[in-house]
């Protein structure tokens, strides 16, 4: 059994001495979500990201967003499908460029903040992405919630597809992710956020904040990388999914296409 872990990183956020989180981070991760300067980040970030990715055999990925630092893009923008395929294709771009200087690839892309939940829920923005990403390269592997409006596009695209679950996020009985606004839509217990994380590899399955257990497709873990206890979470559960005989693997590798 495999499973992918991946956080969303190069997003400026530092540990308690200062430092850039990235550089305990993404040695404990199999996929890396590089920000691409548009919610958060620059070119020093995207660089630092690349070279520790690549030092650490981590898979790259571009972590596109809707332009907007002040909101670090969680606000949704109304956007016209080809403007809005451009904003998404220029971020890949920019970090494949970067990416290929080093004589690196990218592997797969992964939306941010309200772009990732508007493309989950709406077949036009979630088309923009797609477009975007085939257009860039159709080997890329897509991120996203299973079920998802994205994930029916992607396979129309031609593109592969990494079914997301999140240890540190409640779930409505329909499988999404419960509004942030909920009680219960924010984890923050570690050990209830590691108990989930080792359900949805293991089992593939979730508690929903109603308290029933739902099925869910599950190829990839998303830790996130501003959590205070990423580190904490992502040393533990390396360490149990290795006595779970759960090997930690870049779900981009295996190239899923629609059954």
């Amino acid at each position: 059994m495999t499973i992918d872990i991946n956080c969303d990183l190069g997003e400026e956020i530092v540990d308690s001495d200062g430092q850039p989180v990235e550089n305990t981070i993404i040695p404990l991760i199999s996929s890396a979500n590089i920000a691409c300067g548009y919610h958060a980040g620059n070119r020093e970030s995207m660089q630092m990201c690349l070279d520790l990715a690549m030092a650490n055999n981590v898979a790259i990925g571009a972590h596109p967003s809707y332009s907007d630092r002040g909101n670090f893009g969680r606000v949704f923008i109304p956007m016209q499908k080809t403007l809005l395929t451009q904003l998404i294709l220029d971020q890949i771009a920019k970090l494949g460029e970067l990416a290929a200087a080093k004589g690196a690839k990218l592997s797969h892309v992964k939306a941010h903040g309200a772009l990732y939940n508007a493309a989950a829920k709406n077949p036009e923005i979630a088309k923009a992405l797609t477009l975007a990403v085939a257009s860039y390269d159709k080997k890329l592997a897509l991120f996203g919630l299973p079920g998802s409006a994205l994930e029916k596009a992607a396979y129309q695209a031609g593109l592969s597809f990494a079914a997301e679950a999140f240890p540190d996020r409640g779930y409505s009985d329909d499988g999404n992710l419960a509004d942030r606004s909920l009680t219960g839509a924010l984890i923050t217990d570690r050990n209830t956020v590691i108990k989930r994380a080792v359900l949805m590899a293991r089992e593939k399955k979730v508690q929903t904040l109603s308290g029933k257990w739902i099925e869910l497709q599950v190829d990839t873990l998303c830790i996130h990388g501003d959590n205070p206890h990423a580190i904490a979470l992502l040393l533990t559960l390396k360490d149990i999914f290795q006595k779970e005989n759960i090997a930690i693997h870049p779900a981009s590798q295996k190239k899923k296409m629609q059954p």
